[in-house]
């Protein structure tokens, strides 16, 4: 009878840490590369909370997108300023109070989000969650003016509006809502 190579102890062995705990865990590498920061700070989050779900996350930003981005275009801020920190909310306002200064009336119509992405996640002080993603929408605008003249976009075009918004949240906490904390392109 042939002789088998002798196992090491058990208690020699390096215990496989990916079949210990399951492998990858799909609900963040199917939006960050494996072992990276991102990966690395979405992991921390889903520790302190333990029903943190990356893809529940970005459904909801994107159902955000969509309220945040028409409230502004109309001018409706109310309705989305829990949604906004301070300081997004206060340029938010500045933007619209110019508008109405200017005499000036915005038509939009959302047709969608054509694309999300994750772009980075942050654990910040130890339990301040921020995660930017990459939207893109496509919509129609006109911007008129108070004679009722179109002076920017088309009615009848719709054009791609392409965005990075970061959303911020204390992990842990009771209050499960996040807020747009910035804005870019």
């Amino acid at each position: 009878k042939p002789t088998l190579p002798r196992q090491a102890e058990p208690s020699a062995r390096k215990p496989d840490l990916s079949v210990i705990e399951g492998g990858p865990d799909r609900d963040i590498t199917d939006h960050a590369e494996e072992g990276s920061d991102t990966a690395l700070a979405l992991s921390q989050m889903k520790r302190l909370e333990p029903s943190f779900s990356v893809n529940e996350f970005i459904q909801g930003a994107r159902a955000a997108y969509e309220m945040i981005l028409m409230g502004f275009e109309r001018g409706d801020l109310a309705e989305i300023k829990p949604f906004l920190s301070e300081e997004v909310y206060e340029t938010f306002a500045q933007v619209v109070e110019d508008r109405e200064a200017q005499g000036l009336t915005i038509e939009a119509e959302f047709l969608g989000v054509r694309e999300t992405s994750l772009v980075e996640a942050e654990l910040l002080d130890g339990n301040i969650a921020e995660i930017s993603i990459r939207f893109v929408g496509e919509l129609i605008s006109a911007v008129r003016d108070n004679a009722g003249e179109i002076i920017e976009g088309n009615p009848n075009s719709p054009k791609k509006q392409r965005d990075v918004w970061t959303f911020a949240r204390t992990m842990g906490t009771d209050d499960p809502n996040w807020q747009l904390v910035a804005t870019g392109g």
